[in-house]
């Protein structure tokens, strides 16, 4: 192996770790929204059962007070009856007398309708308020879990930032900007492994001489195709035979 890309490769897998726990620490929102939308979504069903229920009372007290007044109308149409003198009078209060009971028969059905659905809202509320214990109960369960994750991915990565630090400044300036670059354009794989004459970056055969330059490590080689920078793992030796092996069956260039 090159001498030069040990520390490289070394920062490779800080890197790729240190990328992976920002993610998970970038995810960590997404996931307390996943337990928060059902809690938000109990709270607006409560909410509109509550306030169903209250206008529900409202309006019945609303009926109540105007039977009430009716009643009291009612009352004195039949004081008023003793005072009539002719029959047509008496008729005229009769007739009277009866849309007044029809109208009091209509304030007391709303009265009962207004007392049935208020019953069925208490019931949608009592629900809901257990649905929403439940959502609270659930989402504060998960977010101390969330919390607890995301403080140990923060410890970490401020650890391994510190050693990235110290790792990059024992690399060549010149080669850690090119491995910057690479790093860049490449989604933070820099360097690929050559495995039986394949770059594992991007699965493509290459050239024997070169998998024979990368072993010697004399000098830094990169892939003529995904131009990342190349490596090799093991003895010399025993790459040859992997890479003879390949080549009976792939082309140079060809993908594994």
């Amino acid at each position: 192996m090159n001498l030069q890309l040990s520390p490289l490769i070394e920062l490779q897998k800080l890197d790729l770790r240190i990328a992976d726990l920002k993610e998970q620490r970038r995810k960590v929102p997404e996931r307390l929204e996943e337990y928060e939308s059902p809690l938000r979504e109990a709270k607006r069903v409560f909410q509109e059962a509550s306030a169903s229920t209250e206008a529900l009372i409202k309006e019945r007290r609303g009926h109540e007070k105007d039977l009430e007044a009716h009643e009291d109308r009612i009352g004195k149409m039949k004081d008023r009856a003793a005072q009539l003198k002719t029959n047509q009078e008496y008729q005229a209060h009769l007739f009277e007398v009866e849309l007044a009971n029809k109208k009091r028969g209509e304030i007391e059905e709303k009265i009962l309708l207004a007392m049935e659905q208020i019953e069925q809202t208490q019931r949608t509320m009592t629900d809901a308020q257990a649905k929403l214990k439940e959502s609270e109960a659930l989402f504060v369960k998960e977010k101390g879990k969330l919390d607890e994750k995301d403080r140990g991915l923060a410890t970490e990565l401020a650890e391994l930032e510190g050693k990235q630090r110290h790792l990059a400044g024992q690399v060549d300036k010149s080669l850690l900007a090119r491995y910057n670059k690479l790093k860049t354009t490449r989604k933070e794989h820099a360097l690929a492994l050559i495995k039986d004459g394949i770059c594992v970056g991007c699965r493509l055969q290459l050239p024997p001489q070169l998998v024979s330059q990368v072993k010697r490590g004399e000098e830094v080689h990169t892939c003529p195709y995904c131009y990342r920078m190349l490596y090799w793992e093991g003895e010399p030796g025993a790459e040859t035979k992997g890479v003879a092996a390949q080549d009976q069956n792939l082309e140079v260039g060809e993908s594994f």
